[in-house]
């Protein structure tokens, strides 16, 4: 066999250019970057991946833009780094930005690495993660570095439910570097260092008179708790790089694919006895939704998306049996549980996430209605509300849902009842299914009998009690087909379990089509 030697000066030559890039510009921009309290780019890509896995490529590209100061500043990355790695074993791709090499801005050769690697994860069926830390589009390129973002948000929307796309804010992401992030899957952030904005805080305050900081406009707790941008939030890299391993973990690898299952120690068919103390038998009782779905699911654990924003719907993503699902719960804890505007956006990009990658839904329904108001109906809650009815009618997964308590009028219907098309509906003792609350009804039907009555109050109760006998008792419902089973409370677990390892080779095509119009 002939070993083909390199020539040493080759080898040696190669060697420095590749550790000059390693290094990035120099200790001083490094220490720069600590003093802010951020790490630098391939420390996060070491906690990001599996240790000795990342494959780093086009690690020599530079920029090729002459004038403006730029011929005489020609690092190599161009301030990005891309390759790919394993995460927990499975194949990875990533970008992440150098905010040492001008401020992480993208310029011609940096979109040209992104586009790249994003082509790449297309074409081998595996996420993508952007490790964002960038100033925006490099001034001195002009529109070359806007035709690069544009490149970008093609493949965000090429690629949108087909693998999964994650974002994690490490830093300053300000004009329309933000709309990247917003096309992905998931947005995290972190507290003091990552910022997202169309227009920064001197903007604002020029254009409106407003004085804000850039925490207050578009920090981590902005996004996550007023506007929705971000689904979470951390004190420190580490800890949200260790979630994002950990969602990943959860999620397939592509649309083709069926989410990862592992061995599963907490007994399938273990009871929820407890169930029965923390969910009150009056309706009108509030508890935490969190506690029934961590005494239902694997070792009580899930993983809570948009966990401080519209918070009277719960979204997580958990295991049961070893398999990943997607829990939709509406929260009596908050408002009551009732469905608003931004509850119903929400459960709606949720849910079609979990359609997307093929992730089984279990609903969980206590729900008194939408929110009236006139600022709930001015704010398009009809139209609002309808994502979440078209999420769910264009759902072709496992879909499971079960009725807690109540569940009144046309919220009952879009929390994925069966006439919608849910594969099976359960329902404990303690349910109601109604129009609307036994008093309200009354008051409506037997509005002039109450008015004209001696005793308006005791005809008013009688009234009441005959329409929660008549229509509301827990096995109207099911007598009607529309509730498969009324089940202990205590069986839940196990009842969730079954029916979804029957479920689990369900096959519901859609009609041909090139896309469906869904509600704005």
């Amino acid at each position: 066999m002939t070993v083909v030697q390199e020539r040493p000066e080759f080898t040696s030559e190669r060697q420095a250019l590749y550790e000059q890039a390693r290094h990035g510009p120099g200790r001083a921009a490094t220490e720069a970057q600590h003093a802010k309290g951020k790490l630098t780019v391939r420390e996060r890509l070491d906690l990001l991946f599996d240790e000795g896995t990342f494959n780093e490529v086009e690690t020599l590209r530079r920029h090729r833009a002459t004038g403006f100061g730029l011929e005489n500043k020609r690092p190599y990355t161009d301030g990005v780094v891309i390759g790919w790695g394993k995460v927990h074993g499975r194949t990875v791709f990533a970008y992440a930005h150098d905010f040492r090499i001008f401020g992480g801005a993208l310029g011609e050769a940096h979109a040209q690495k992104i586009h790249k690697l994003m082509d790449l994860a297309e074409a081998a069926g595996a996420p993508v993660v952007g490790l964002c830390d960038g100033a925006g589009a490099r001034i001195q390129e002009g529109v070359t570095a806007l035709a690069g973002y544009g490149g970008i948000f093609q493949r965000n929307v090429r690629n949108s439910g087909v693998i999964p796309q994650i974002s994690v804010m490490l830093g300053p992401c300000a004009g329309g570097a933000a709309y990247s992030p917003a096309l992905t899957d998931f947005v995290f952030m972190v507290r003091g260092i990552a910022q997202m904005f169309i227009t920064g805080p001197d903007v604002v305050q020029a254009v409106t008179g407003e004085e804000i900081s850039q925490e207050g406009l578009g920090g981590a707790d902005t996004h996550t708790s007023l506007s929705g941008v971000a689904g979470f939030a951390y004190d420190d890299e580490e800890s949200c790089l260790e979630d994002v391993r950990h969602l990943l973990s959860m999620l397939p690898q592509n649309n083709r694919e069926l989410p990862p299952s592992e061995e599963c120690d907490d007994p399938a068919d273990r009871r929820n006895d407890v169930l029965g103390e923390l969910v009150p038998a009056d309706a009108n009782r509030s508890y935490d939704m969190r506690k029934v779905i961590e005494e239902i699911v694997d070792h009580g654990e899930f993983f809570e998306v948009h966990e401080n924003w519209a918070t009277n719907v719960v979204c997580a993503l958990t295991r049961l049996d070893g398999h990943t699902v997607g829990i939709v719960a509406n929260q009596p804890a908050a408002l009551a549980g009732v469905l608003d505007i931004p509850a119903s956006e929400k459960a709606a990009r949720f849910v079609q996430l979990c359609d997307a990658f093929n992730i089984p839904l279990v609903t969980l329904v206590d729900v008194p209605g939408f929110l009236p108001g006139v600022d709930q109906e001015h704010g398009g809650i009809i139209r609002h509300g309808a994502k979440l009815l078209y999420a769910y009618c264009n759902a072709t997964v496992p879909r499971i849902s079960l009725i807690l308590r109540k569940a009144y009028g046309g919220a009952y219907i879009v929390m994925d009842s069966q006439s919608i098309g849910a594969d099976l509906t359960y329902a404990w003792p303690t349910n109601e299914i109604a129009v609307m609350g036994a008093e309200g009804a009354a008051n409506v039907i037997f509005r002039r009998e109450i008015a004209a009555s001696d005793d308006p109050e005791a005809t008013r109760a009688a009234r009441i009690k005959e329409y929660r006998s008549r229509l509301m008792h827990p096995y109207y419902a099911a007598e009607r087909g529309l509730v498969d089973d009324v089940i202990d409370p205590a069986e839940t677990r196990v009842r969730l379990i079954r029916a979804l390892e029957m479920l689990r080779a369900k096959s519901a095509p859609l009609p041909s089509r090139k896309h469906g119009n869904q509600p704005q």
